[in-house]
């Protein structure tokens, strides 16, 4: 990589760049110079996703929002990202599993529902057996839930998780599949505080206040506060009528430029610099929405139409019919059932004009540890046969 780039890219992608070696130019977007990576994106700004830099008392809450915002805060709360946790409690497929048994390998797993409505698993053999409390659940639950269990302070991730495709529990995603070796592997893995708190960043709200991890505090699910930041400040000031200043308390990422905005999104659902940064290969980089838009020859060097908020509402469930995507692709890219594409569209014509474009340009794989289809969000022409693309 020429060294005219040291002085370009952001310190973090800077090390990034030195591995990628041969890597064509022209495989990186345009807006390279622009992206950062997370850590970055916190350290620079006012105010970003998983930062964790207001106090707990700064937190307001959905309802603190609902006061102004109640159309919004309902229809948000039937997103999956407002699901994207919850306490054990709550879980429907640990309520519907209660009592139950299953096998992972030689260990013998079963779910018991307390009187007081927490959860709790045991792990046995050969007349050995470990029971654990289950504490939290990540996962709306439309590819699965994953379940952590709180020990004397200390998360571990349970070895077994629920997939919605499967109506079963397998092995967590990222733990190793082949059959545990000791009562201590079969019952999970610890995780390190960095890794919790990582967790818990993206599927809580104000799980780290003041810079500090407090699960205790954390909200279930990413609420309003959780992509536009503590509202206290900005609840005081509307409701005093101090708009200009109510205004600027609040982060509306909506105003973002398009680099930065699909970086905002990356913050949980991971960026282009964050992908590189981790070495992420293989077909598992499907989950990495961000990443792999940036990827696609439609980004070029940043289009307004083509941010994750384009497609997709944050305040409104995730659109699933195929077709229901079509009027965002022919904005730019007129049918042969069209009139000629205007000077706004740009896009190459589809000369198939079939429905439901993204079928066709935006391929669904399965991730095999997920067990779930997930659609590829690098947009192109598929050719036939091809194997997944990194």
């Amino acid at each position: 990589m020429p060294s005219r780039y040291s002085s370009l890219v952001p310190p973090l992608a800077a090390i990034v760049l030195t591995t990628i070696g041969s890597w064509a130019l022209a495989q990186i977007p345009a807006t390279i110079t622009e992206q950062l990576t997370t850590p970055e994106r916190i350290e620079s700004s006012k105010w970003w996703p998983t930062d964790g830099r207001a106090g707990k008392n700064e937190y307001v809450g959905s309802r603190g929002c609902a006061q102004c915002h109640s159309a919004v805060v309902k229809s948000q709360s039937l997103h999956s990202m407002a699901k994207a946790s919850t306490q054990a409690g709550s879980s429907d497929a640990l309520r519907d599993a209660s009592g139950q048994s299953f096998r992972l390998g030689e260990y013998e797993y079963k779910i018991v529902r307390e009187a007081d409505g927490t959860f709790h698993y045991t792990a046995s053999s050969t007349g050995k057996a470990v029971s654990s409390p289950i504490t939290w659940v990540f996962g709306a639950g439309k590819v699965g839930q994953s379940y952590l269990s709180e020990q004397d302070g200390t998360f571990h991730e349970v070895r077994f998780s629920y997939f919605a495709t499967l109506h079963a529990f397998e092995v967590t995603p990222n733990q190793s599949p082949q059959p545990a070796t000791s009562m201590d592997k079969a019952v999970g893995r610890v995780l390190s505080a960095a890794e919790a708190q990582r967790c818990f960043g993206c599927h809580t709200t104000a799980s780290t206040v003041g810079k500090h991890f407090e699960p205790a505090n954390a909200m279930p699910g990413v609420s309003c506060e959780g992509c536009h930041g503590a509202g206290s400040k900005h609840v005081a000031a509307m409701n005093a009528g101090n708009l200009d200043v109510g205004s600027a308390a609040i982060v509306n990422p909506k105003y973002l430029k398009p680099v930065d905005l699909i970086d905002f999104c990356g913050a949980c659902h991971t960026t282009w610099w964050d992908a590189k940064r981790t070495g992420a290969t293989g077909v598992a980089n499907v989950r990495f929405q961000p990443y792999r838009l940036e990827s696609s020859r439609c980004w070029g060097k940043g289009d307004a139409r083509l941010t994750c908020i384009s497609c997709h509402n944050p305040h409104q469930p995730l659109e699933r019919e195929a077709r229901a995507y079509d009027p965002k692709c022919l904005s730019c890219h007129a049918s042969s059932k069209q009139s000629k594409p205007t000077v706004e569209q740009r896009g190459t014509a589809c000369p198939v004009g079939k429905e439901e474009c993204v079928t066709c340009h935006m391929p669904k794989y399965e991730v095999p540890d997920m067990h779930y289809r997930y659609t590829d969000h690098r947009i192109r022409i598929v050719k036939a046969g091809e194997a997944f693309p990194e």
